[in-house]
């Protein structure tokens, strides 16, 4: 994002008719969904004419599209100063607001438009819901303190789960996932049947005494003549996640996995994406692995669906559960000692080692700073040195904080996800930054590509297999979104 522009005297009609027609194109591109060609033309409309309101506001929702929080919070704030009384501007920053979990700050902003504008329904609409979302969250967080000790999975009873005769659905040997079982549990999902509770539940109470017992960074030995893959983002996108397999082979012992985190959210098939997965990581639990992503956590599920997703699909307490399990996901994962993987990236001090990585605390919601944040949020960028993340969470590292870690900590290279790549993926930062991102046409509007990367163990020598992506069945993106939050967005 460019920088404000400093005014430095009158702007001529020239320059005022230049800014709108650059408006105009960006709002061309915003309607084709091309985000980041709309952001450079409403930041040329910006640079010739700083003091029209609607180009930060527009440049803003561009941002939240996204995902760059931090800088539609920014642009959203600009649109605010210069025209107080720019309902729309209030709705994106509240929109950015909600996106980093800042309920109250939200509701601020709904407070001021009611006060300005007592006559505007819509906006003493948009002030009730959110006082109810931030209601709701301050309930739940008051109840989480009051439990804190509850165990969900300790707390569900199997036993009394009984499997109805009418169901057809695949079902487990003597409790345990067997090759038969996820093999019929994705063809299932394929014709959009869903799994039984009771073996839901037992995935999700096996998985977390698994992940449980496992570092915040876990070392993976890959063989000099094995293959070892690793997928980026997968976002609820189940048909890409068996078009992966199509065009790779399935998880075994012989084909490792790592995916990389974002397995849920955006995507309308999230359930079936997780089940699956999970499903892998009991099956084959030394050689297949699964790293926390930033939306493996409850204020990012509340907002992009997964939530809702679980809610709908079984019960408000599977979702609790899911978020109990996420919290034990691993951090980081470490090849060979050569190469590490995260999700999102490298820290805003210099002295970070892999043995700081393996002493994280990881069973909690990520803090606002720290490691942990970081390898969650944090993002590349191509000049030298640190930047404040555009995403208002996390930083912005540069090739020299690339390469300066890796000398550290003995790295060939690093591995993340957590962008969308037009090619699926990304070589930065002198080859030491690669980013991988397999969800192709993400949200069904972005029109990326998707990629995996393989690699043997001897050389580590990223390969990248690229793909479109395949039809589903017709559930949008988002189905299950909270759906105050679509509305900001509009």
């Amino acid at each position: 994002m460019a920088n404000t522009p400093e005014i430095t005297g009158p702007i001529s009609q020239e320059d005022i008719e230049a800014a709108e027609k650059f408006k105009n194109e960006a709002n061309e591109y915003f309607k084709k969904q091309n985000y980041n060609s709309a952001i450079e033309y409403y930041s040329k409309a910006i640079e010739k004419n700083p003091n029209n309101a609607v180009f930060y506001a527009n440049r803003s929702i561009a941002n939240l599209r996204l995902e760059n929080f931090g800088y539609a919070l920014i642009d959203a704030s600009k649109a605010i100063e210069l025209d107080k009384c720019y309902t729309k501007a209030y709705y994106r920053r509240a929109a950015a607001h909600m996106s980093l979990g800042k309920y109250k700050l939200a509701l601020k902003d709904f407070e001021y438009v009611t006060k300005v504008r007592p006559n505007d329904q819509d906006a003493k609409k948009k002030y009730n819901e959110c006082n109810k979302i931030a209601l709701k969250i301050a309930f739940e967080k008051a109840i989480s303190v009051d439990k804190k000790e509850v165990n969900i999975a300790d707390s569900i009873n199997l036993d009394a789960m009984t499997i109805e005769d009418e169901y057809e659905g695949p079902e487990m040997e003597d409790g345990k996932v067997t090759l038969k079982f996820v093999t019929e549990l994705m063809e299932f999902y394929k014709q959009q049947k869903k799994l039984h509770k009771k073996y839901a539940y037992k995935i999700l109470i096996d998985v977390k005494a698994y992940l449980q017992k496992q570092p915040s960074l876990v070392d993976i030995k890959v063989p000099d003549e094995a293959k070892f893959t690793v997928c980026g983002d997968i976002h609820g996108q189940y048909y890409d996640l068996m078009n992966i397999f199509k065009l790779n082979g399935l998880p075994s012992e012989t084909n490792p996995f790592l995916f990389n985190g974002d397995f849920v959210d955006r995507g309308s098939f999230s359930v079936e994406c997780i089940f699956t997965l999970f499903s892998f990581k009991l099956l084959f639990p030394n050689h297949f692995f699964m790293s926390r992503g930033n939306h493996e956590t409850l204020d990012m599920n509340r907002m992009y669906g997964f939530r809702g997703e679980v809610t709908s699909k079984y019960t408000s307490q599977m979702a609790d559960l899911f978020t109990e399990v996420y919290n034990w996901l691993p951090l980081a994962h470490c090849i060979n000692g050569r190469v590490l993987v995260m999700h999102g990236g490298l820290f805003s001090k210099d002295d970070v080692t892999l043995d700081d990585i393996r002493r994280v605390d990881r069973n909690k919601q990520p803090p606002e700073d720290g490691i942990m944040c970081e390898l969650l949020w944090s993002d590349p960028q191509p000049m030298a040195g640190r930047a404040p993340s555009r995403r208002g969470v996390g930083c912005q590292f540069g090739p020299d904080v690339t390469a300066a870690f890796c000398d550290r900590n003995g790295l060939d290279y690093i591995i993340r996800s957590h962008e969308v790549k037009n090619d699926g993926y990304e070589v930065a930062h002198d080859g030491k930054c690669i980013t991988v991102f397999s969800a192709p046409n993400y949200c069904d509007t972005m029109g990326n590509l998707g990629a995996f990367i393989t690699m043997n163990g001897k050389d580590l020598t990223p390969k990248f297999t690229t793909y479109e992506a395949v039809p589903h069945p017709d559930v949008k993106p988002m189905a299950y979104a909270n759906s105050f939050f679509s509305l900001l967005c509009q």
